[in-house]
């Protein structure tokens, strides 16, 4: 008897690592994958408030319609489409340029999607600047509401959003052999911000020279990163765009022309998912 007792032990142990072997791993890329980041954009109809009914049947499967389309309809794609007409007619209406504002001091713009470049040309040197819409967002935090005096709650307005790209400016004198790029961005604690003392709302991150020959920059060339640059330096630096008429006033339009374009990016974006999503 004892002997027998001994092997079920034995067996049971058998059996479970046979399922665990069986039953299959989670696959690396859900291990790897990245949470997902709070949705930065309040525009329109976006912003799910909790409390709202969600529709039973809109998650469970369907196969295809009756019709004979051989495609799946189903109700969940309706509303979908339903909500997107109500978010594009939103958005188009706090729109604020249908078409992109123009740049002062000659600069002429080529678009090509979500990239950008403005181009200028004095006494015998090229200046281009480059951007590209794609994350310039900042994401923005909900401050919930305010309480008066009287102890009534006010609910705040929803901050405008604003497109604040990285930008390169990228310097090339008349023999065209070598061009100066200076890679910059927007302090987020400077944008938006009114002081006394007037102040860049720029700044300047790394300083390189590229050849004009290769159309792909290359990392052997030195570069200058000015977190630790004397401050004299980087002065000179900044009056050097100033006077090629990369300056606050051109940083302030560059942030409108931006934000328009993300705009209607984004527009055309929800009209493309609304047409994909539309039941034909």
């Amino acid at each position: 008897m004892l002997p027998l007792l001994r092997c079920v032990p034995r067996a049971l142990g058998s059996a479970v690592a046979g399922l665990r072997a069986a039953a299959p791993a989670p696959p690396l890329r859900q291990l790897l994958q990245p949470a997902s980041r709070p949705c930065a954009r309040p525009f329109g109809l976006l912003s799910v408030r909790a409390g709202s009914e969600r529709r039973p049947g809109l998650l469970r499967p369907r196969g295809p319609c009756a019709c004979g389309c051989g495609g799946l309809h189903t109700e969940g794609d309706k509303a979908f489409v339903e909500f997107l007409n109500d978010e594009i007619k939103e958005e188009k209406k706090i729109q604020k340029h249908k078409s992109l504002p123009k740049m002062s001091g000659g600069w002429e713009l080529e678009v090509n999607g979500t990239e950008a470049k403005l181009v200028r040309k004095v006494a015998g040197e090229k200046i281009t600047v480059s951007f590209n819409i794609n994350n310039s967002i900042p994401p923005t935090f909900d401050g919930g509401e305010e309480e008066t005096s009287e102890g009534q709650k006010v609910e705040e307005k929803e901050p405008e959003l604003t497109s604040t790209p990285n930008f390169v400016v990228e310097v090339t004198k008349s023999d065209g052999k070598k061009a100066l790029v200076l890679d910059c961005h927007y302090p987020e604690d400077e944008v938006g911000q009114e002081e006394e003392e007037e102040s860049d709302i720029f700044s300047i991150r790394e300083v390189s020279f590229q050849s004009t020959d290769k159309s792909d920059w290359t990392d052997t060339e030195y570069t200058l990163n000015t977190d630790s640059l004397d401050w004299a330096l980087y002065d000179h630096l900044m009056d050097f765009l100033a006077d090629r008429g990369v300056d606050n006033t051109f940083a302030d339009e560059l942030v409108e022309l931006s934000t328009a374009l993300e705009h209607r990016e984004y527009i055309t974006f929800l009209e493309d998912l609304r047409s994909f999503v539309k039941i034909q």
